[in-house]
């Protein structure tokens, strides 16, 4: 389950959103209740969080915000006590998007907006699951997965 906050009333296409959500789970075999939160945000909103949790005074297009330590290949026994008893979800974490920015990088990439924010909810997540693109190796693994899921949705370029 993927809950989204559109704090922007940005008319993102959450039922889109919510098929990436779905195509990660079946490429990581993730069990149904796993859940992750989407909130779409304004530059303000973004930067004062940027600035908060990773000192860095600035707008950026997507944040994610683990909830667990991830471990690949995933098992959902590995994290027994992370379960919310009272609806019966594993929380994997929390994704920030800032639509202007995606709104801004659509045109300078010469897609279209549901693409962007295909593509950026899909990084947070690989996020969230343990994904990194610090050195060159873990960018090209991560980008090999957004390219595999985003494929499987028909979403392109």
């Amino acid at each position: 389950m993927m809950e989204i906050f559109d704090e922007v009333e940005s008319g993102l296409d959450c039922d889109l959103i919510l098929k990436v959500f779905e195509e990660v789970k079946i490429e990581f075999s993730l069990p149904d209740n796993v859940s992750a939160e989407l909130t779409v945000v304004d530059e303000k909103e973004i930067r004062r969080v940027n600035k908060e949790f990773r000192n860095v005074d600035s707008v950026t297009d997507v944040l994610s915000f683990p909830a667990l330590e991830v471990k690949l290949p995933f098992r959902a026994e590995d994290y027994p006590f992370d379960v919310d008893f009272s609806t019966g979800q594993l929380m994997l974490g929390e994704i920030m998007l800032c639509y202007k920015r995606a709104q801004e990088q659509s045109l300078e990439y010469g897609h279209s907006i549901q693409r962007e924010c295909c593509y950026l909810v899909l990084h947070g997540l690989l996020h969230l699951l343990g994904y990194d693109h610090i050195d060159e190796r873990d960018k090209a693994l991560m980008r090999e997965k957004e390219e595999k899921i985003l494929s499987a949705l028909g979403v392109f370029r």
